[in-house]
């Protein structure tokens, strides 16, 4: 995400008067918003990358919002979507989480209530892009080793001791402890739990 573009809620409802309202309250704690009265115009207007989440009528004029959800979902976008329903459209807010929505509020809602669920997807969403940026940084470690480190990594990760990898490899235990240490080095891993950790995380090793 580029240093100027701040985290942002989208709000797509047909409705002017939600529409200002909405920005309206989601702006007065200080988050940007972008609003749109229509699927197709919001798919028009939508950063892929930027960090957010939308706040999403499921019954709108053209794309409905099970459209726009599945549209999305084709696309593979991670963006959490709030589905804001009637009573009577509950059902469809439930497909609507099978297409990946993360959450549905009923109409009438609080006002507390709403921004409270925009916060938890935003952190949610602030989350899984560290996440991910974790996994990637891992990654790109892993991959500066050579194949002789990337075996000895694996085996010390497996927990096995220098004298039994330099047995499995038919190598000297004193070479072994030269790879080691290049890895943690590369790895940039404090501790062998350390290294544990960060293979988990990248799925570099098996969590189980």
């Amino acid at each position: 995400m580029a240093m100027n573009e701040e985290p942002i809620v989208y709000v797509v409802d047909d409705d002017p008067a939600v529409r200002k309202s909405l920005r309206w309250l989601i702006e007065s704690v200080g988050l940007a918003v972008a609003t749109f009265s229509s699927g197709g115009e919001f798919l028009d207007g939508y950063q892929p990358g930027r960090q957010g989440c939308m706040v999403l009528d499921v019954r709108l004029p053209g794309i409905s919002g099970l459209e726009l959800l599945e549209t999305l979902s084709n696309r593979d976008s991670k963006l959490p979507v709030i589905v804001i329903t009637g009573h009577a459209d509950v059902p469809m807010a439930v497909r609507a989480m099978k297409h990946g929505a993360v959450d549905f509020i009923e109409k009438p809602y609080s006002d507390q209530i709403l921004l409270e669920r925009i916060q938890q997807a935003m952190a949610d969403d602030a989350r899984r892009r560290e996440n991910q940026a974790d996994v990637s940084d891992i990654c790109k470690r892993a991959d500066g080793l050579t194949s002789r480190e990337q075996e000895v990594m694996q085996m010390v990760v497996a927990g096995k001791a220098n004298k039994q990898i330099a047995a499995d490899l038919d190598i000297s235990q004193k070479t072994v402890e030269v790879h080691r240490a290049r890895v943690m080095s590369k790895m940039q891993a404090g501790s062998v739990a350390e290294l544990v950790r960060m293979n988990m995380t990248a799925g570099l090793v098996e969590s189980s």
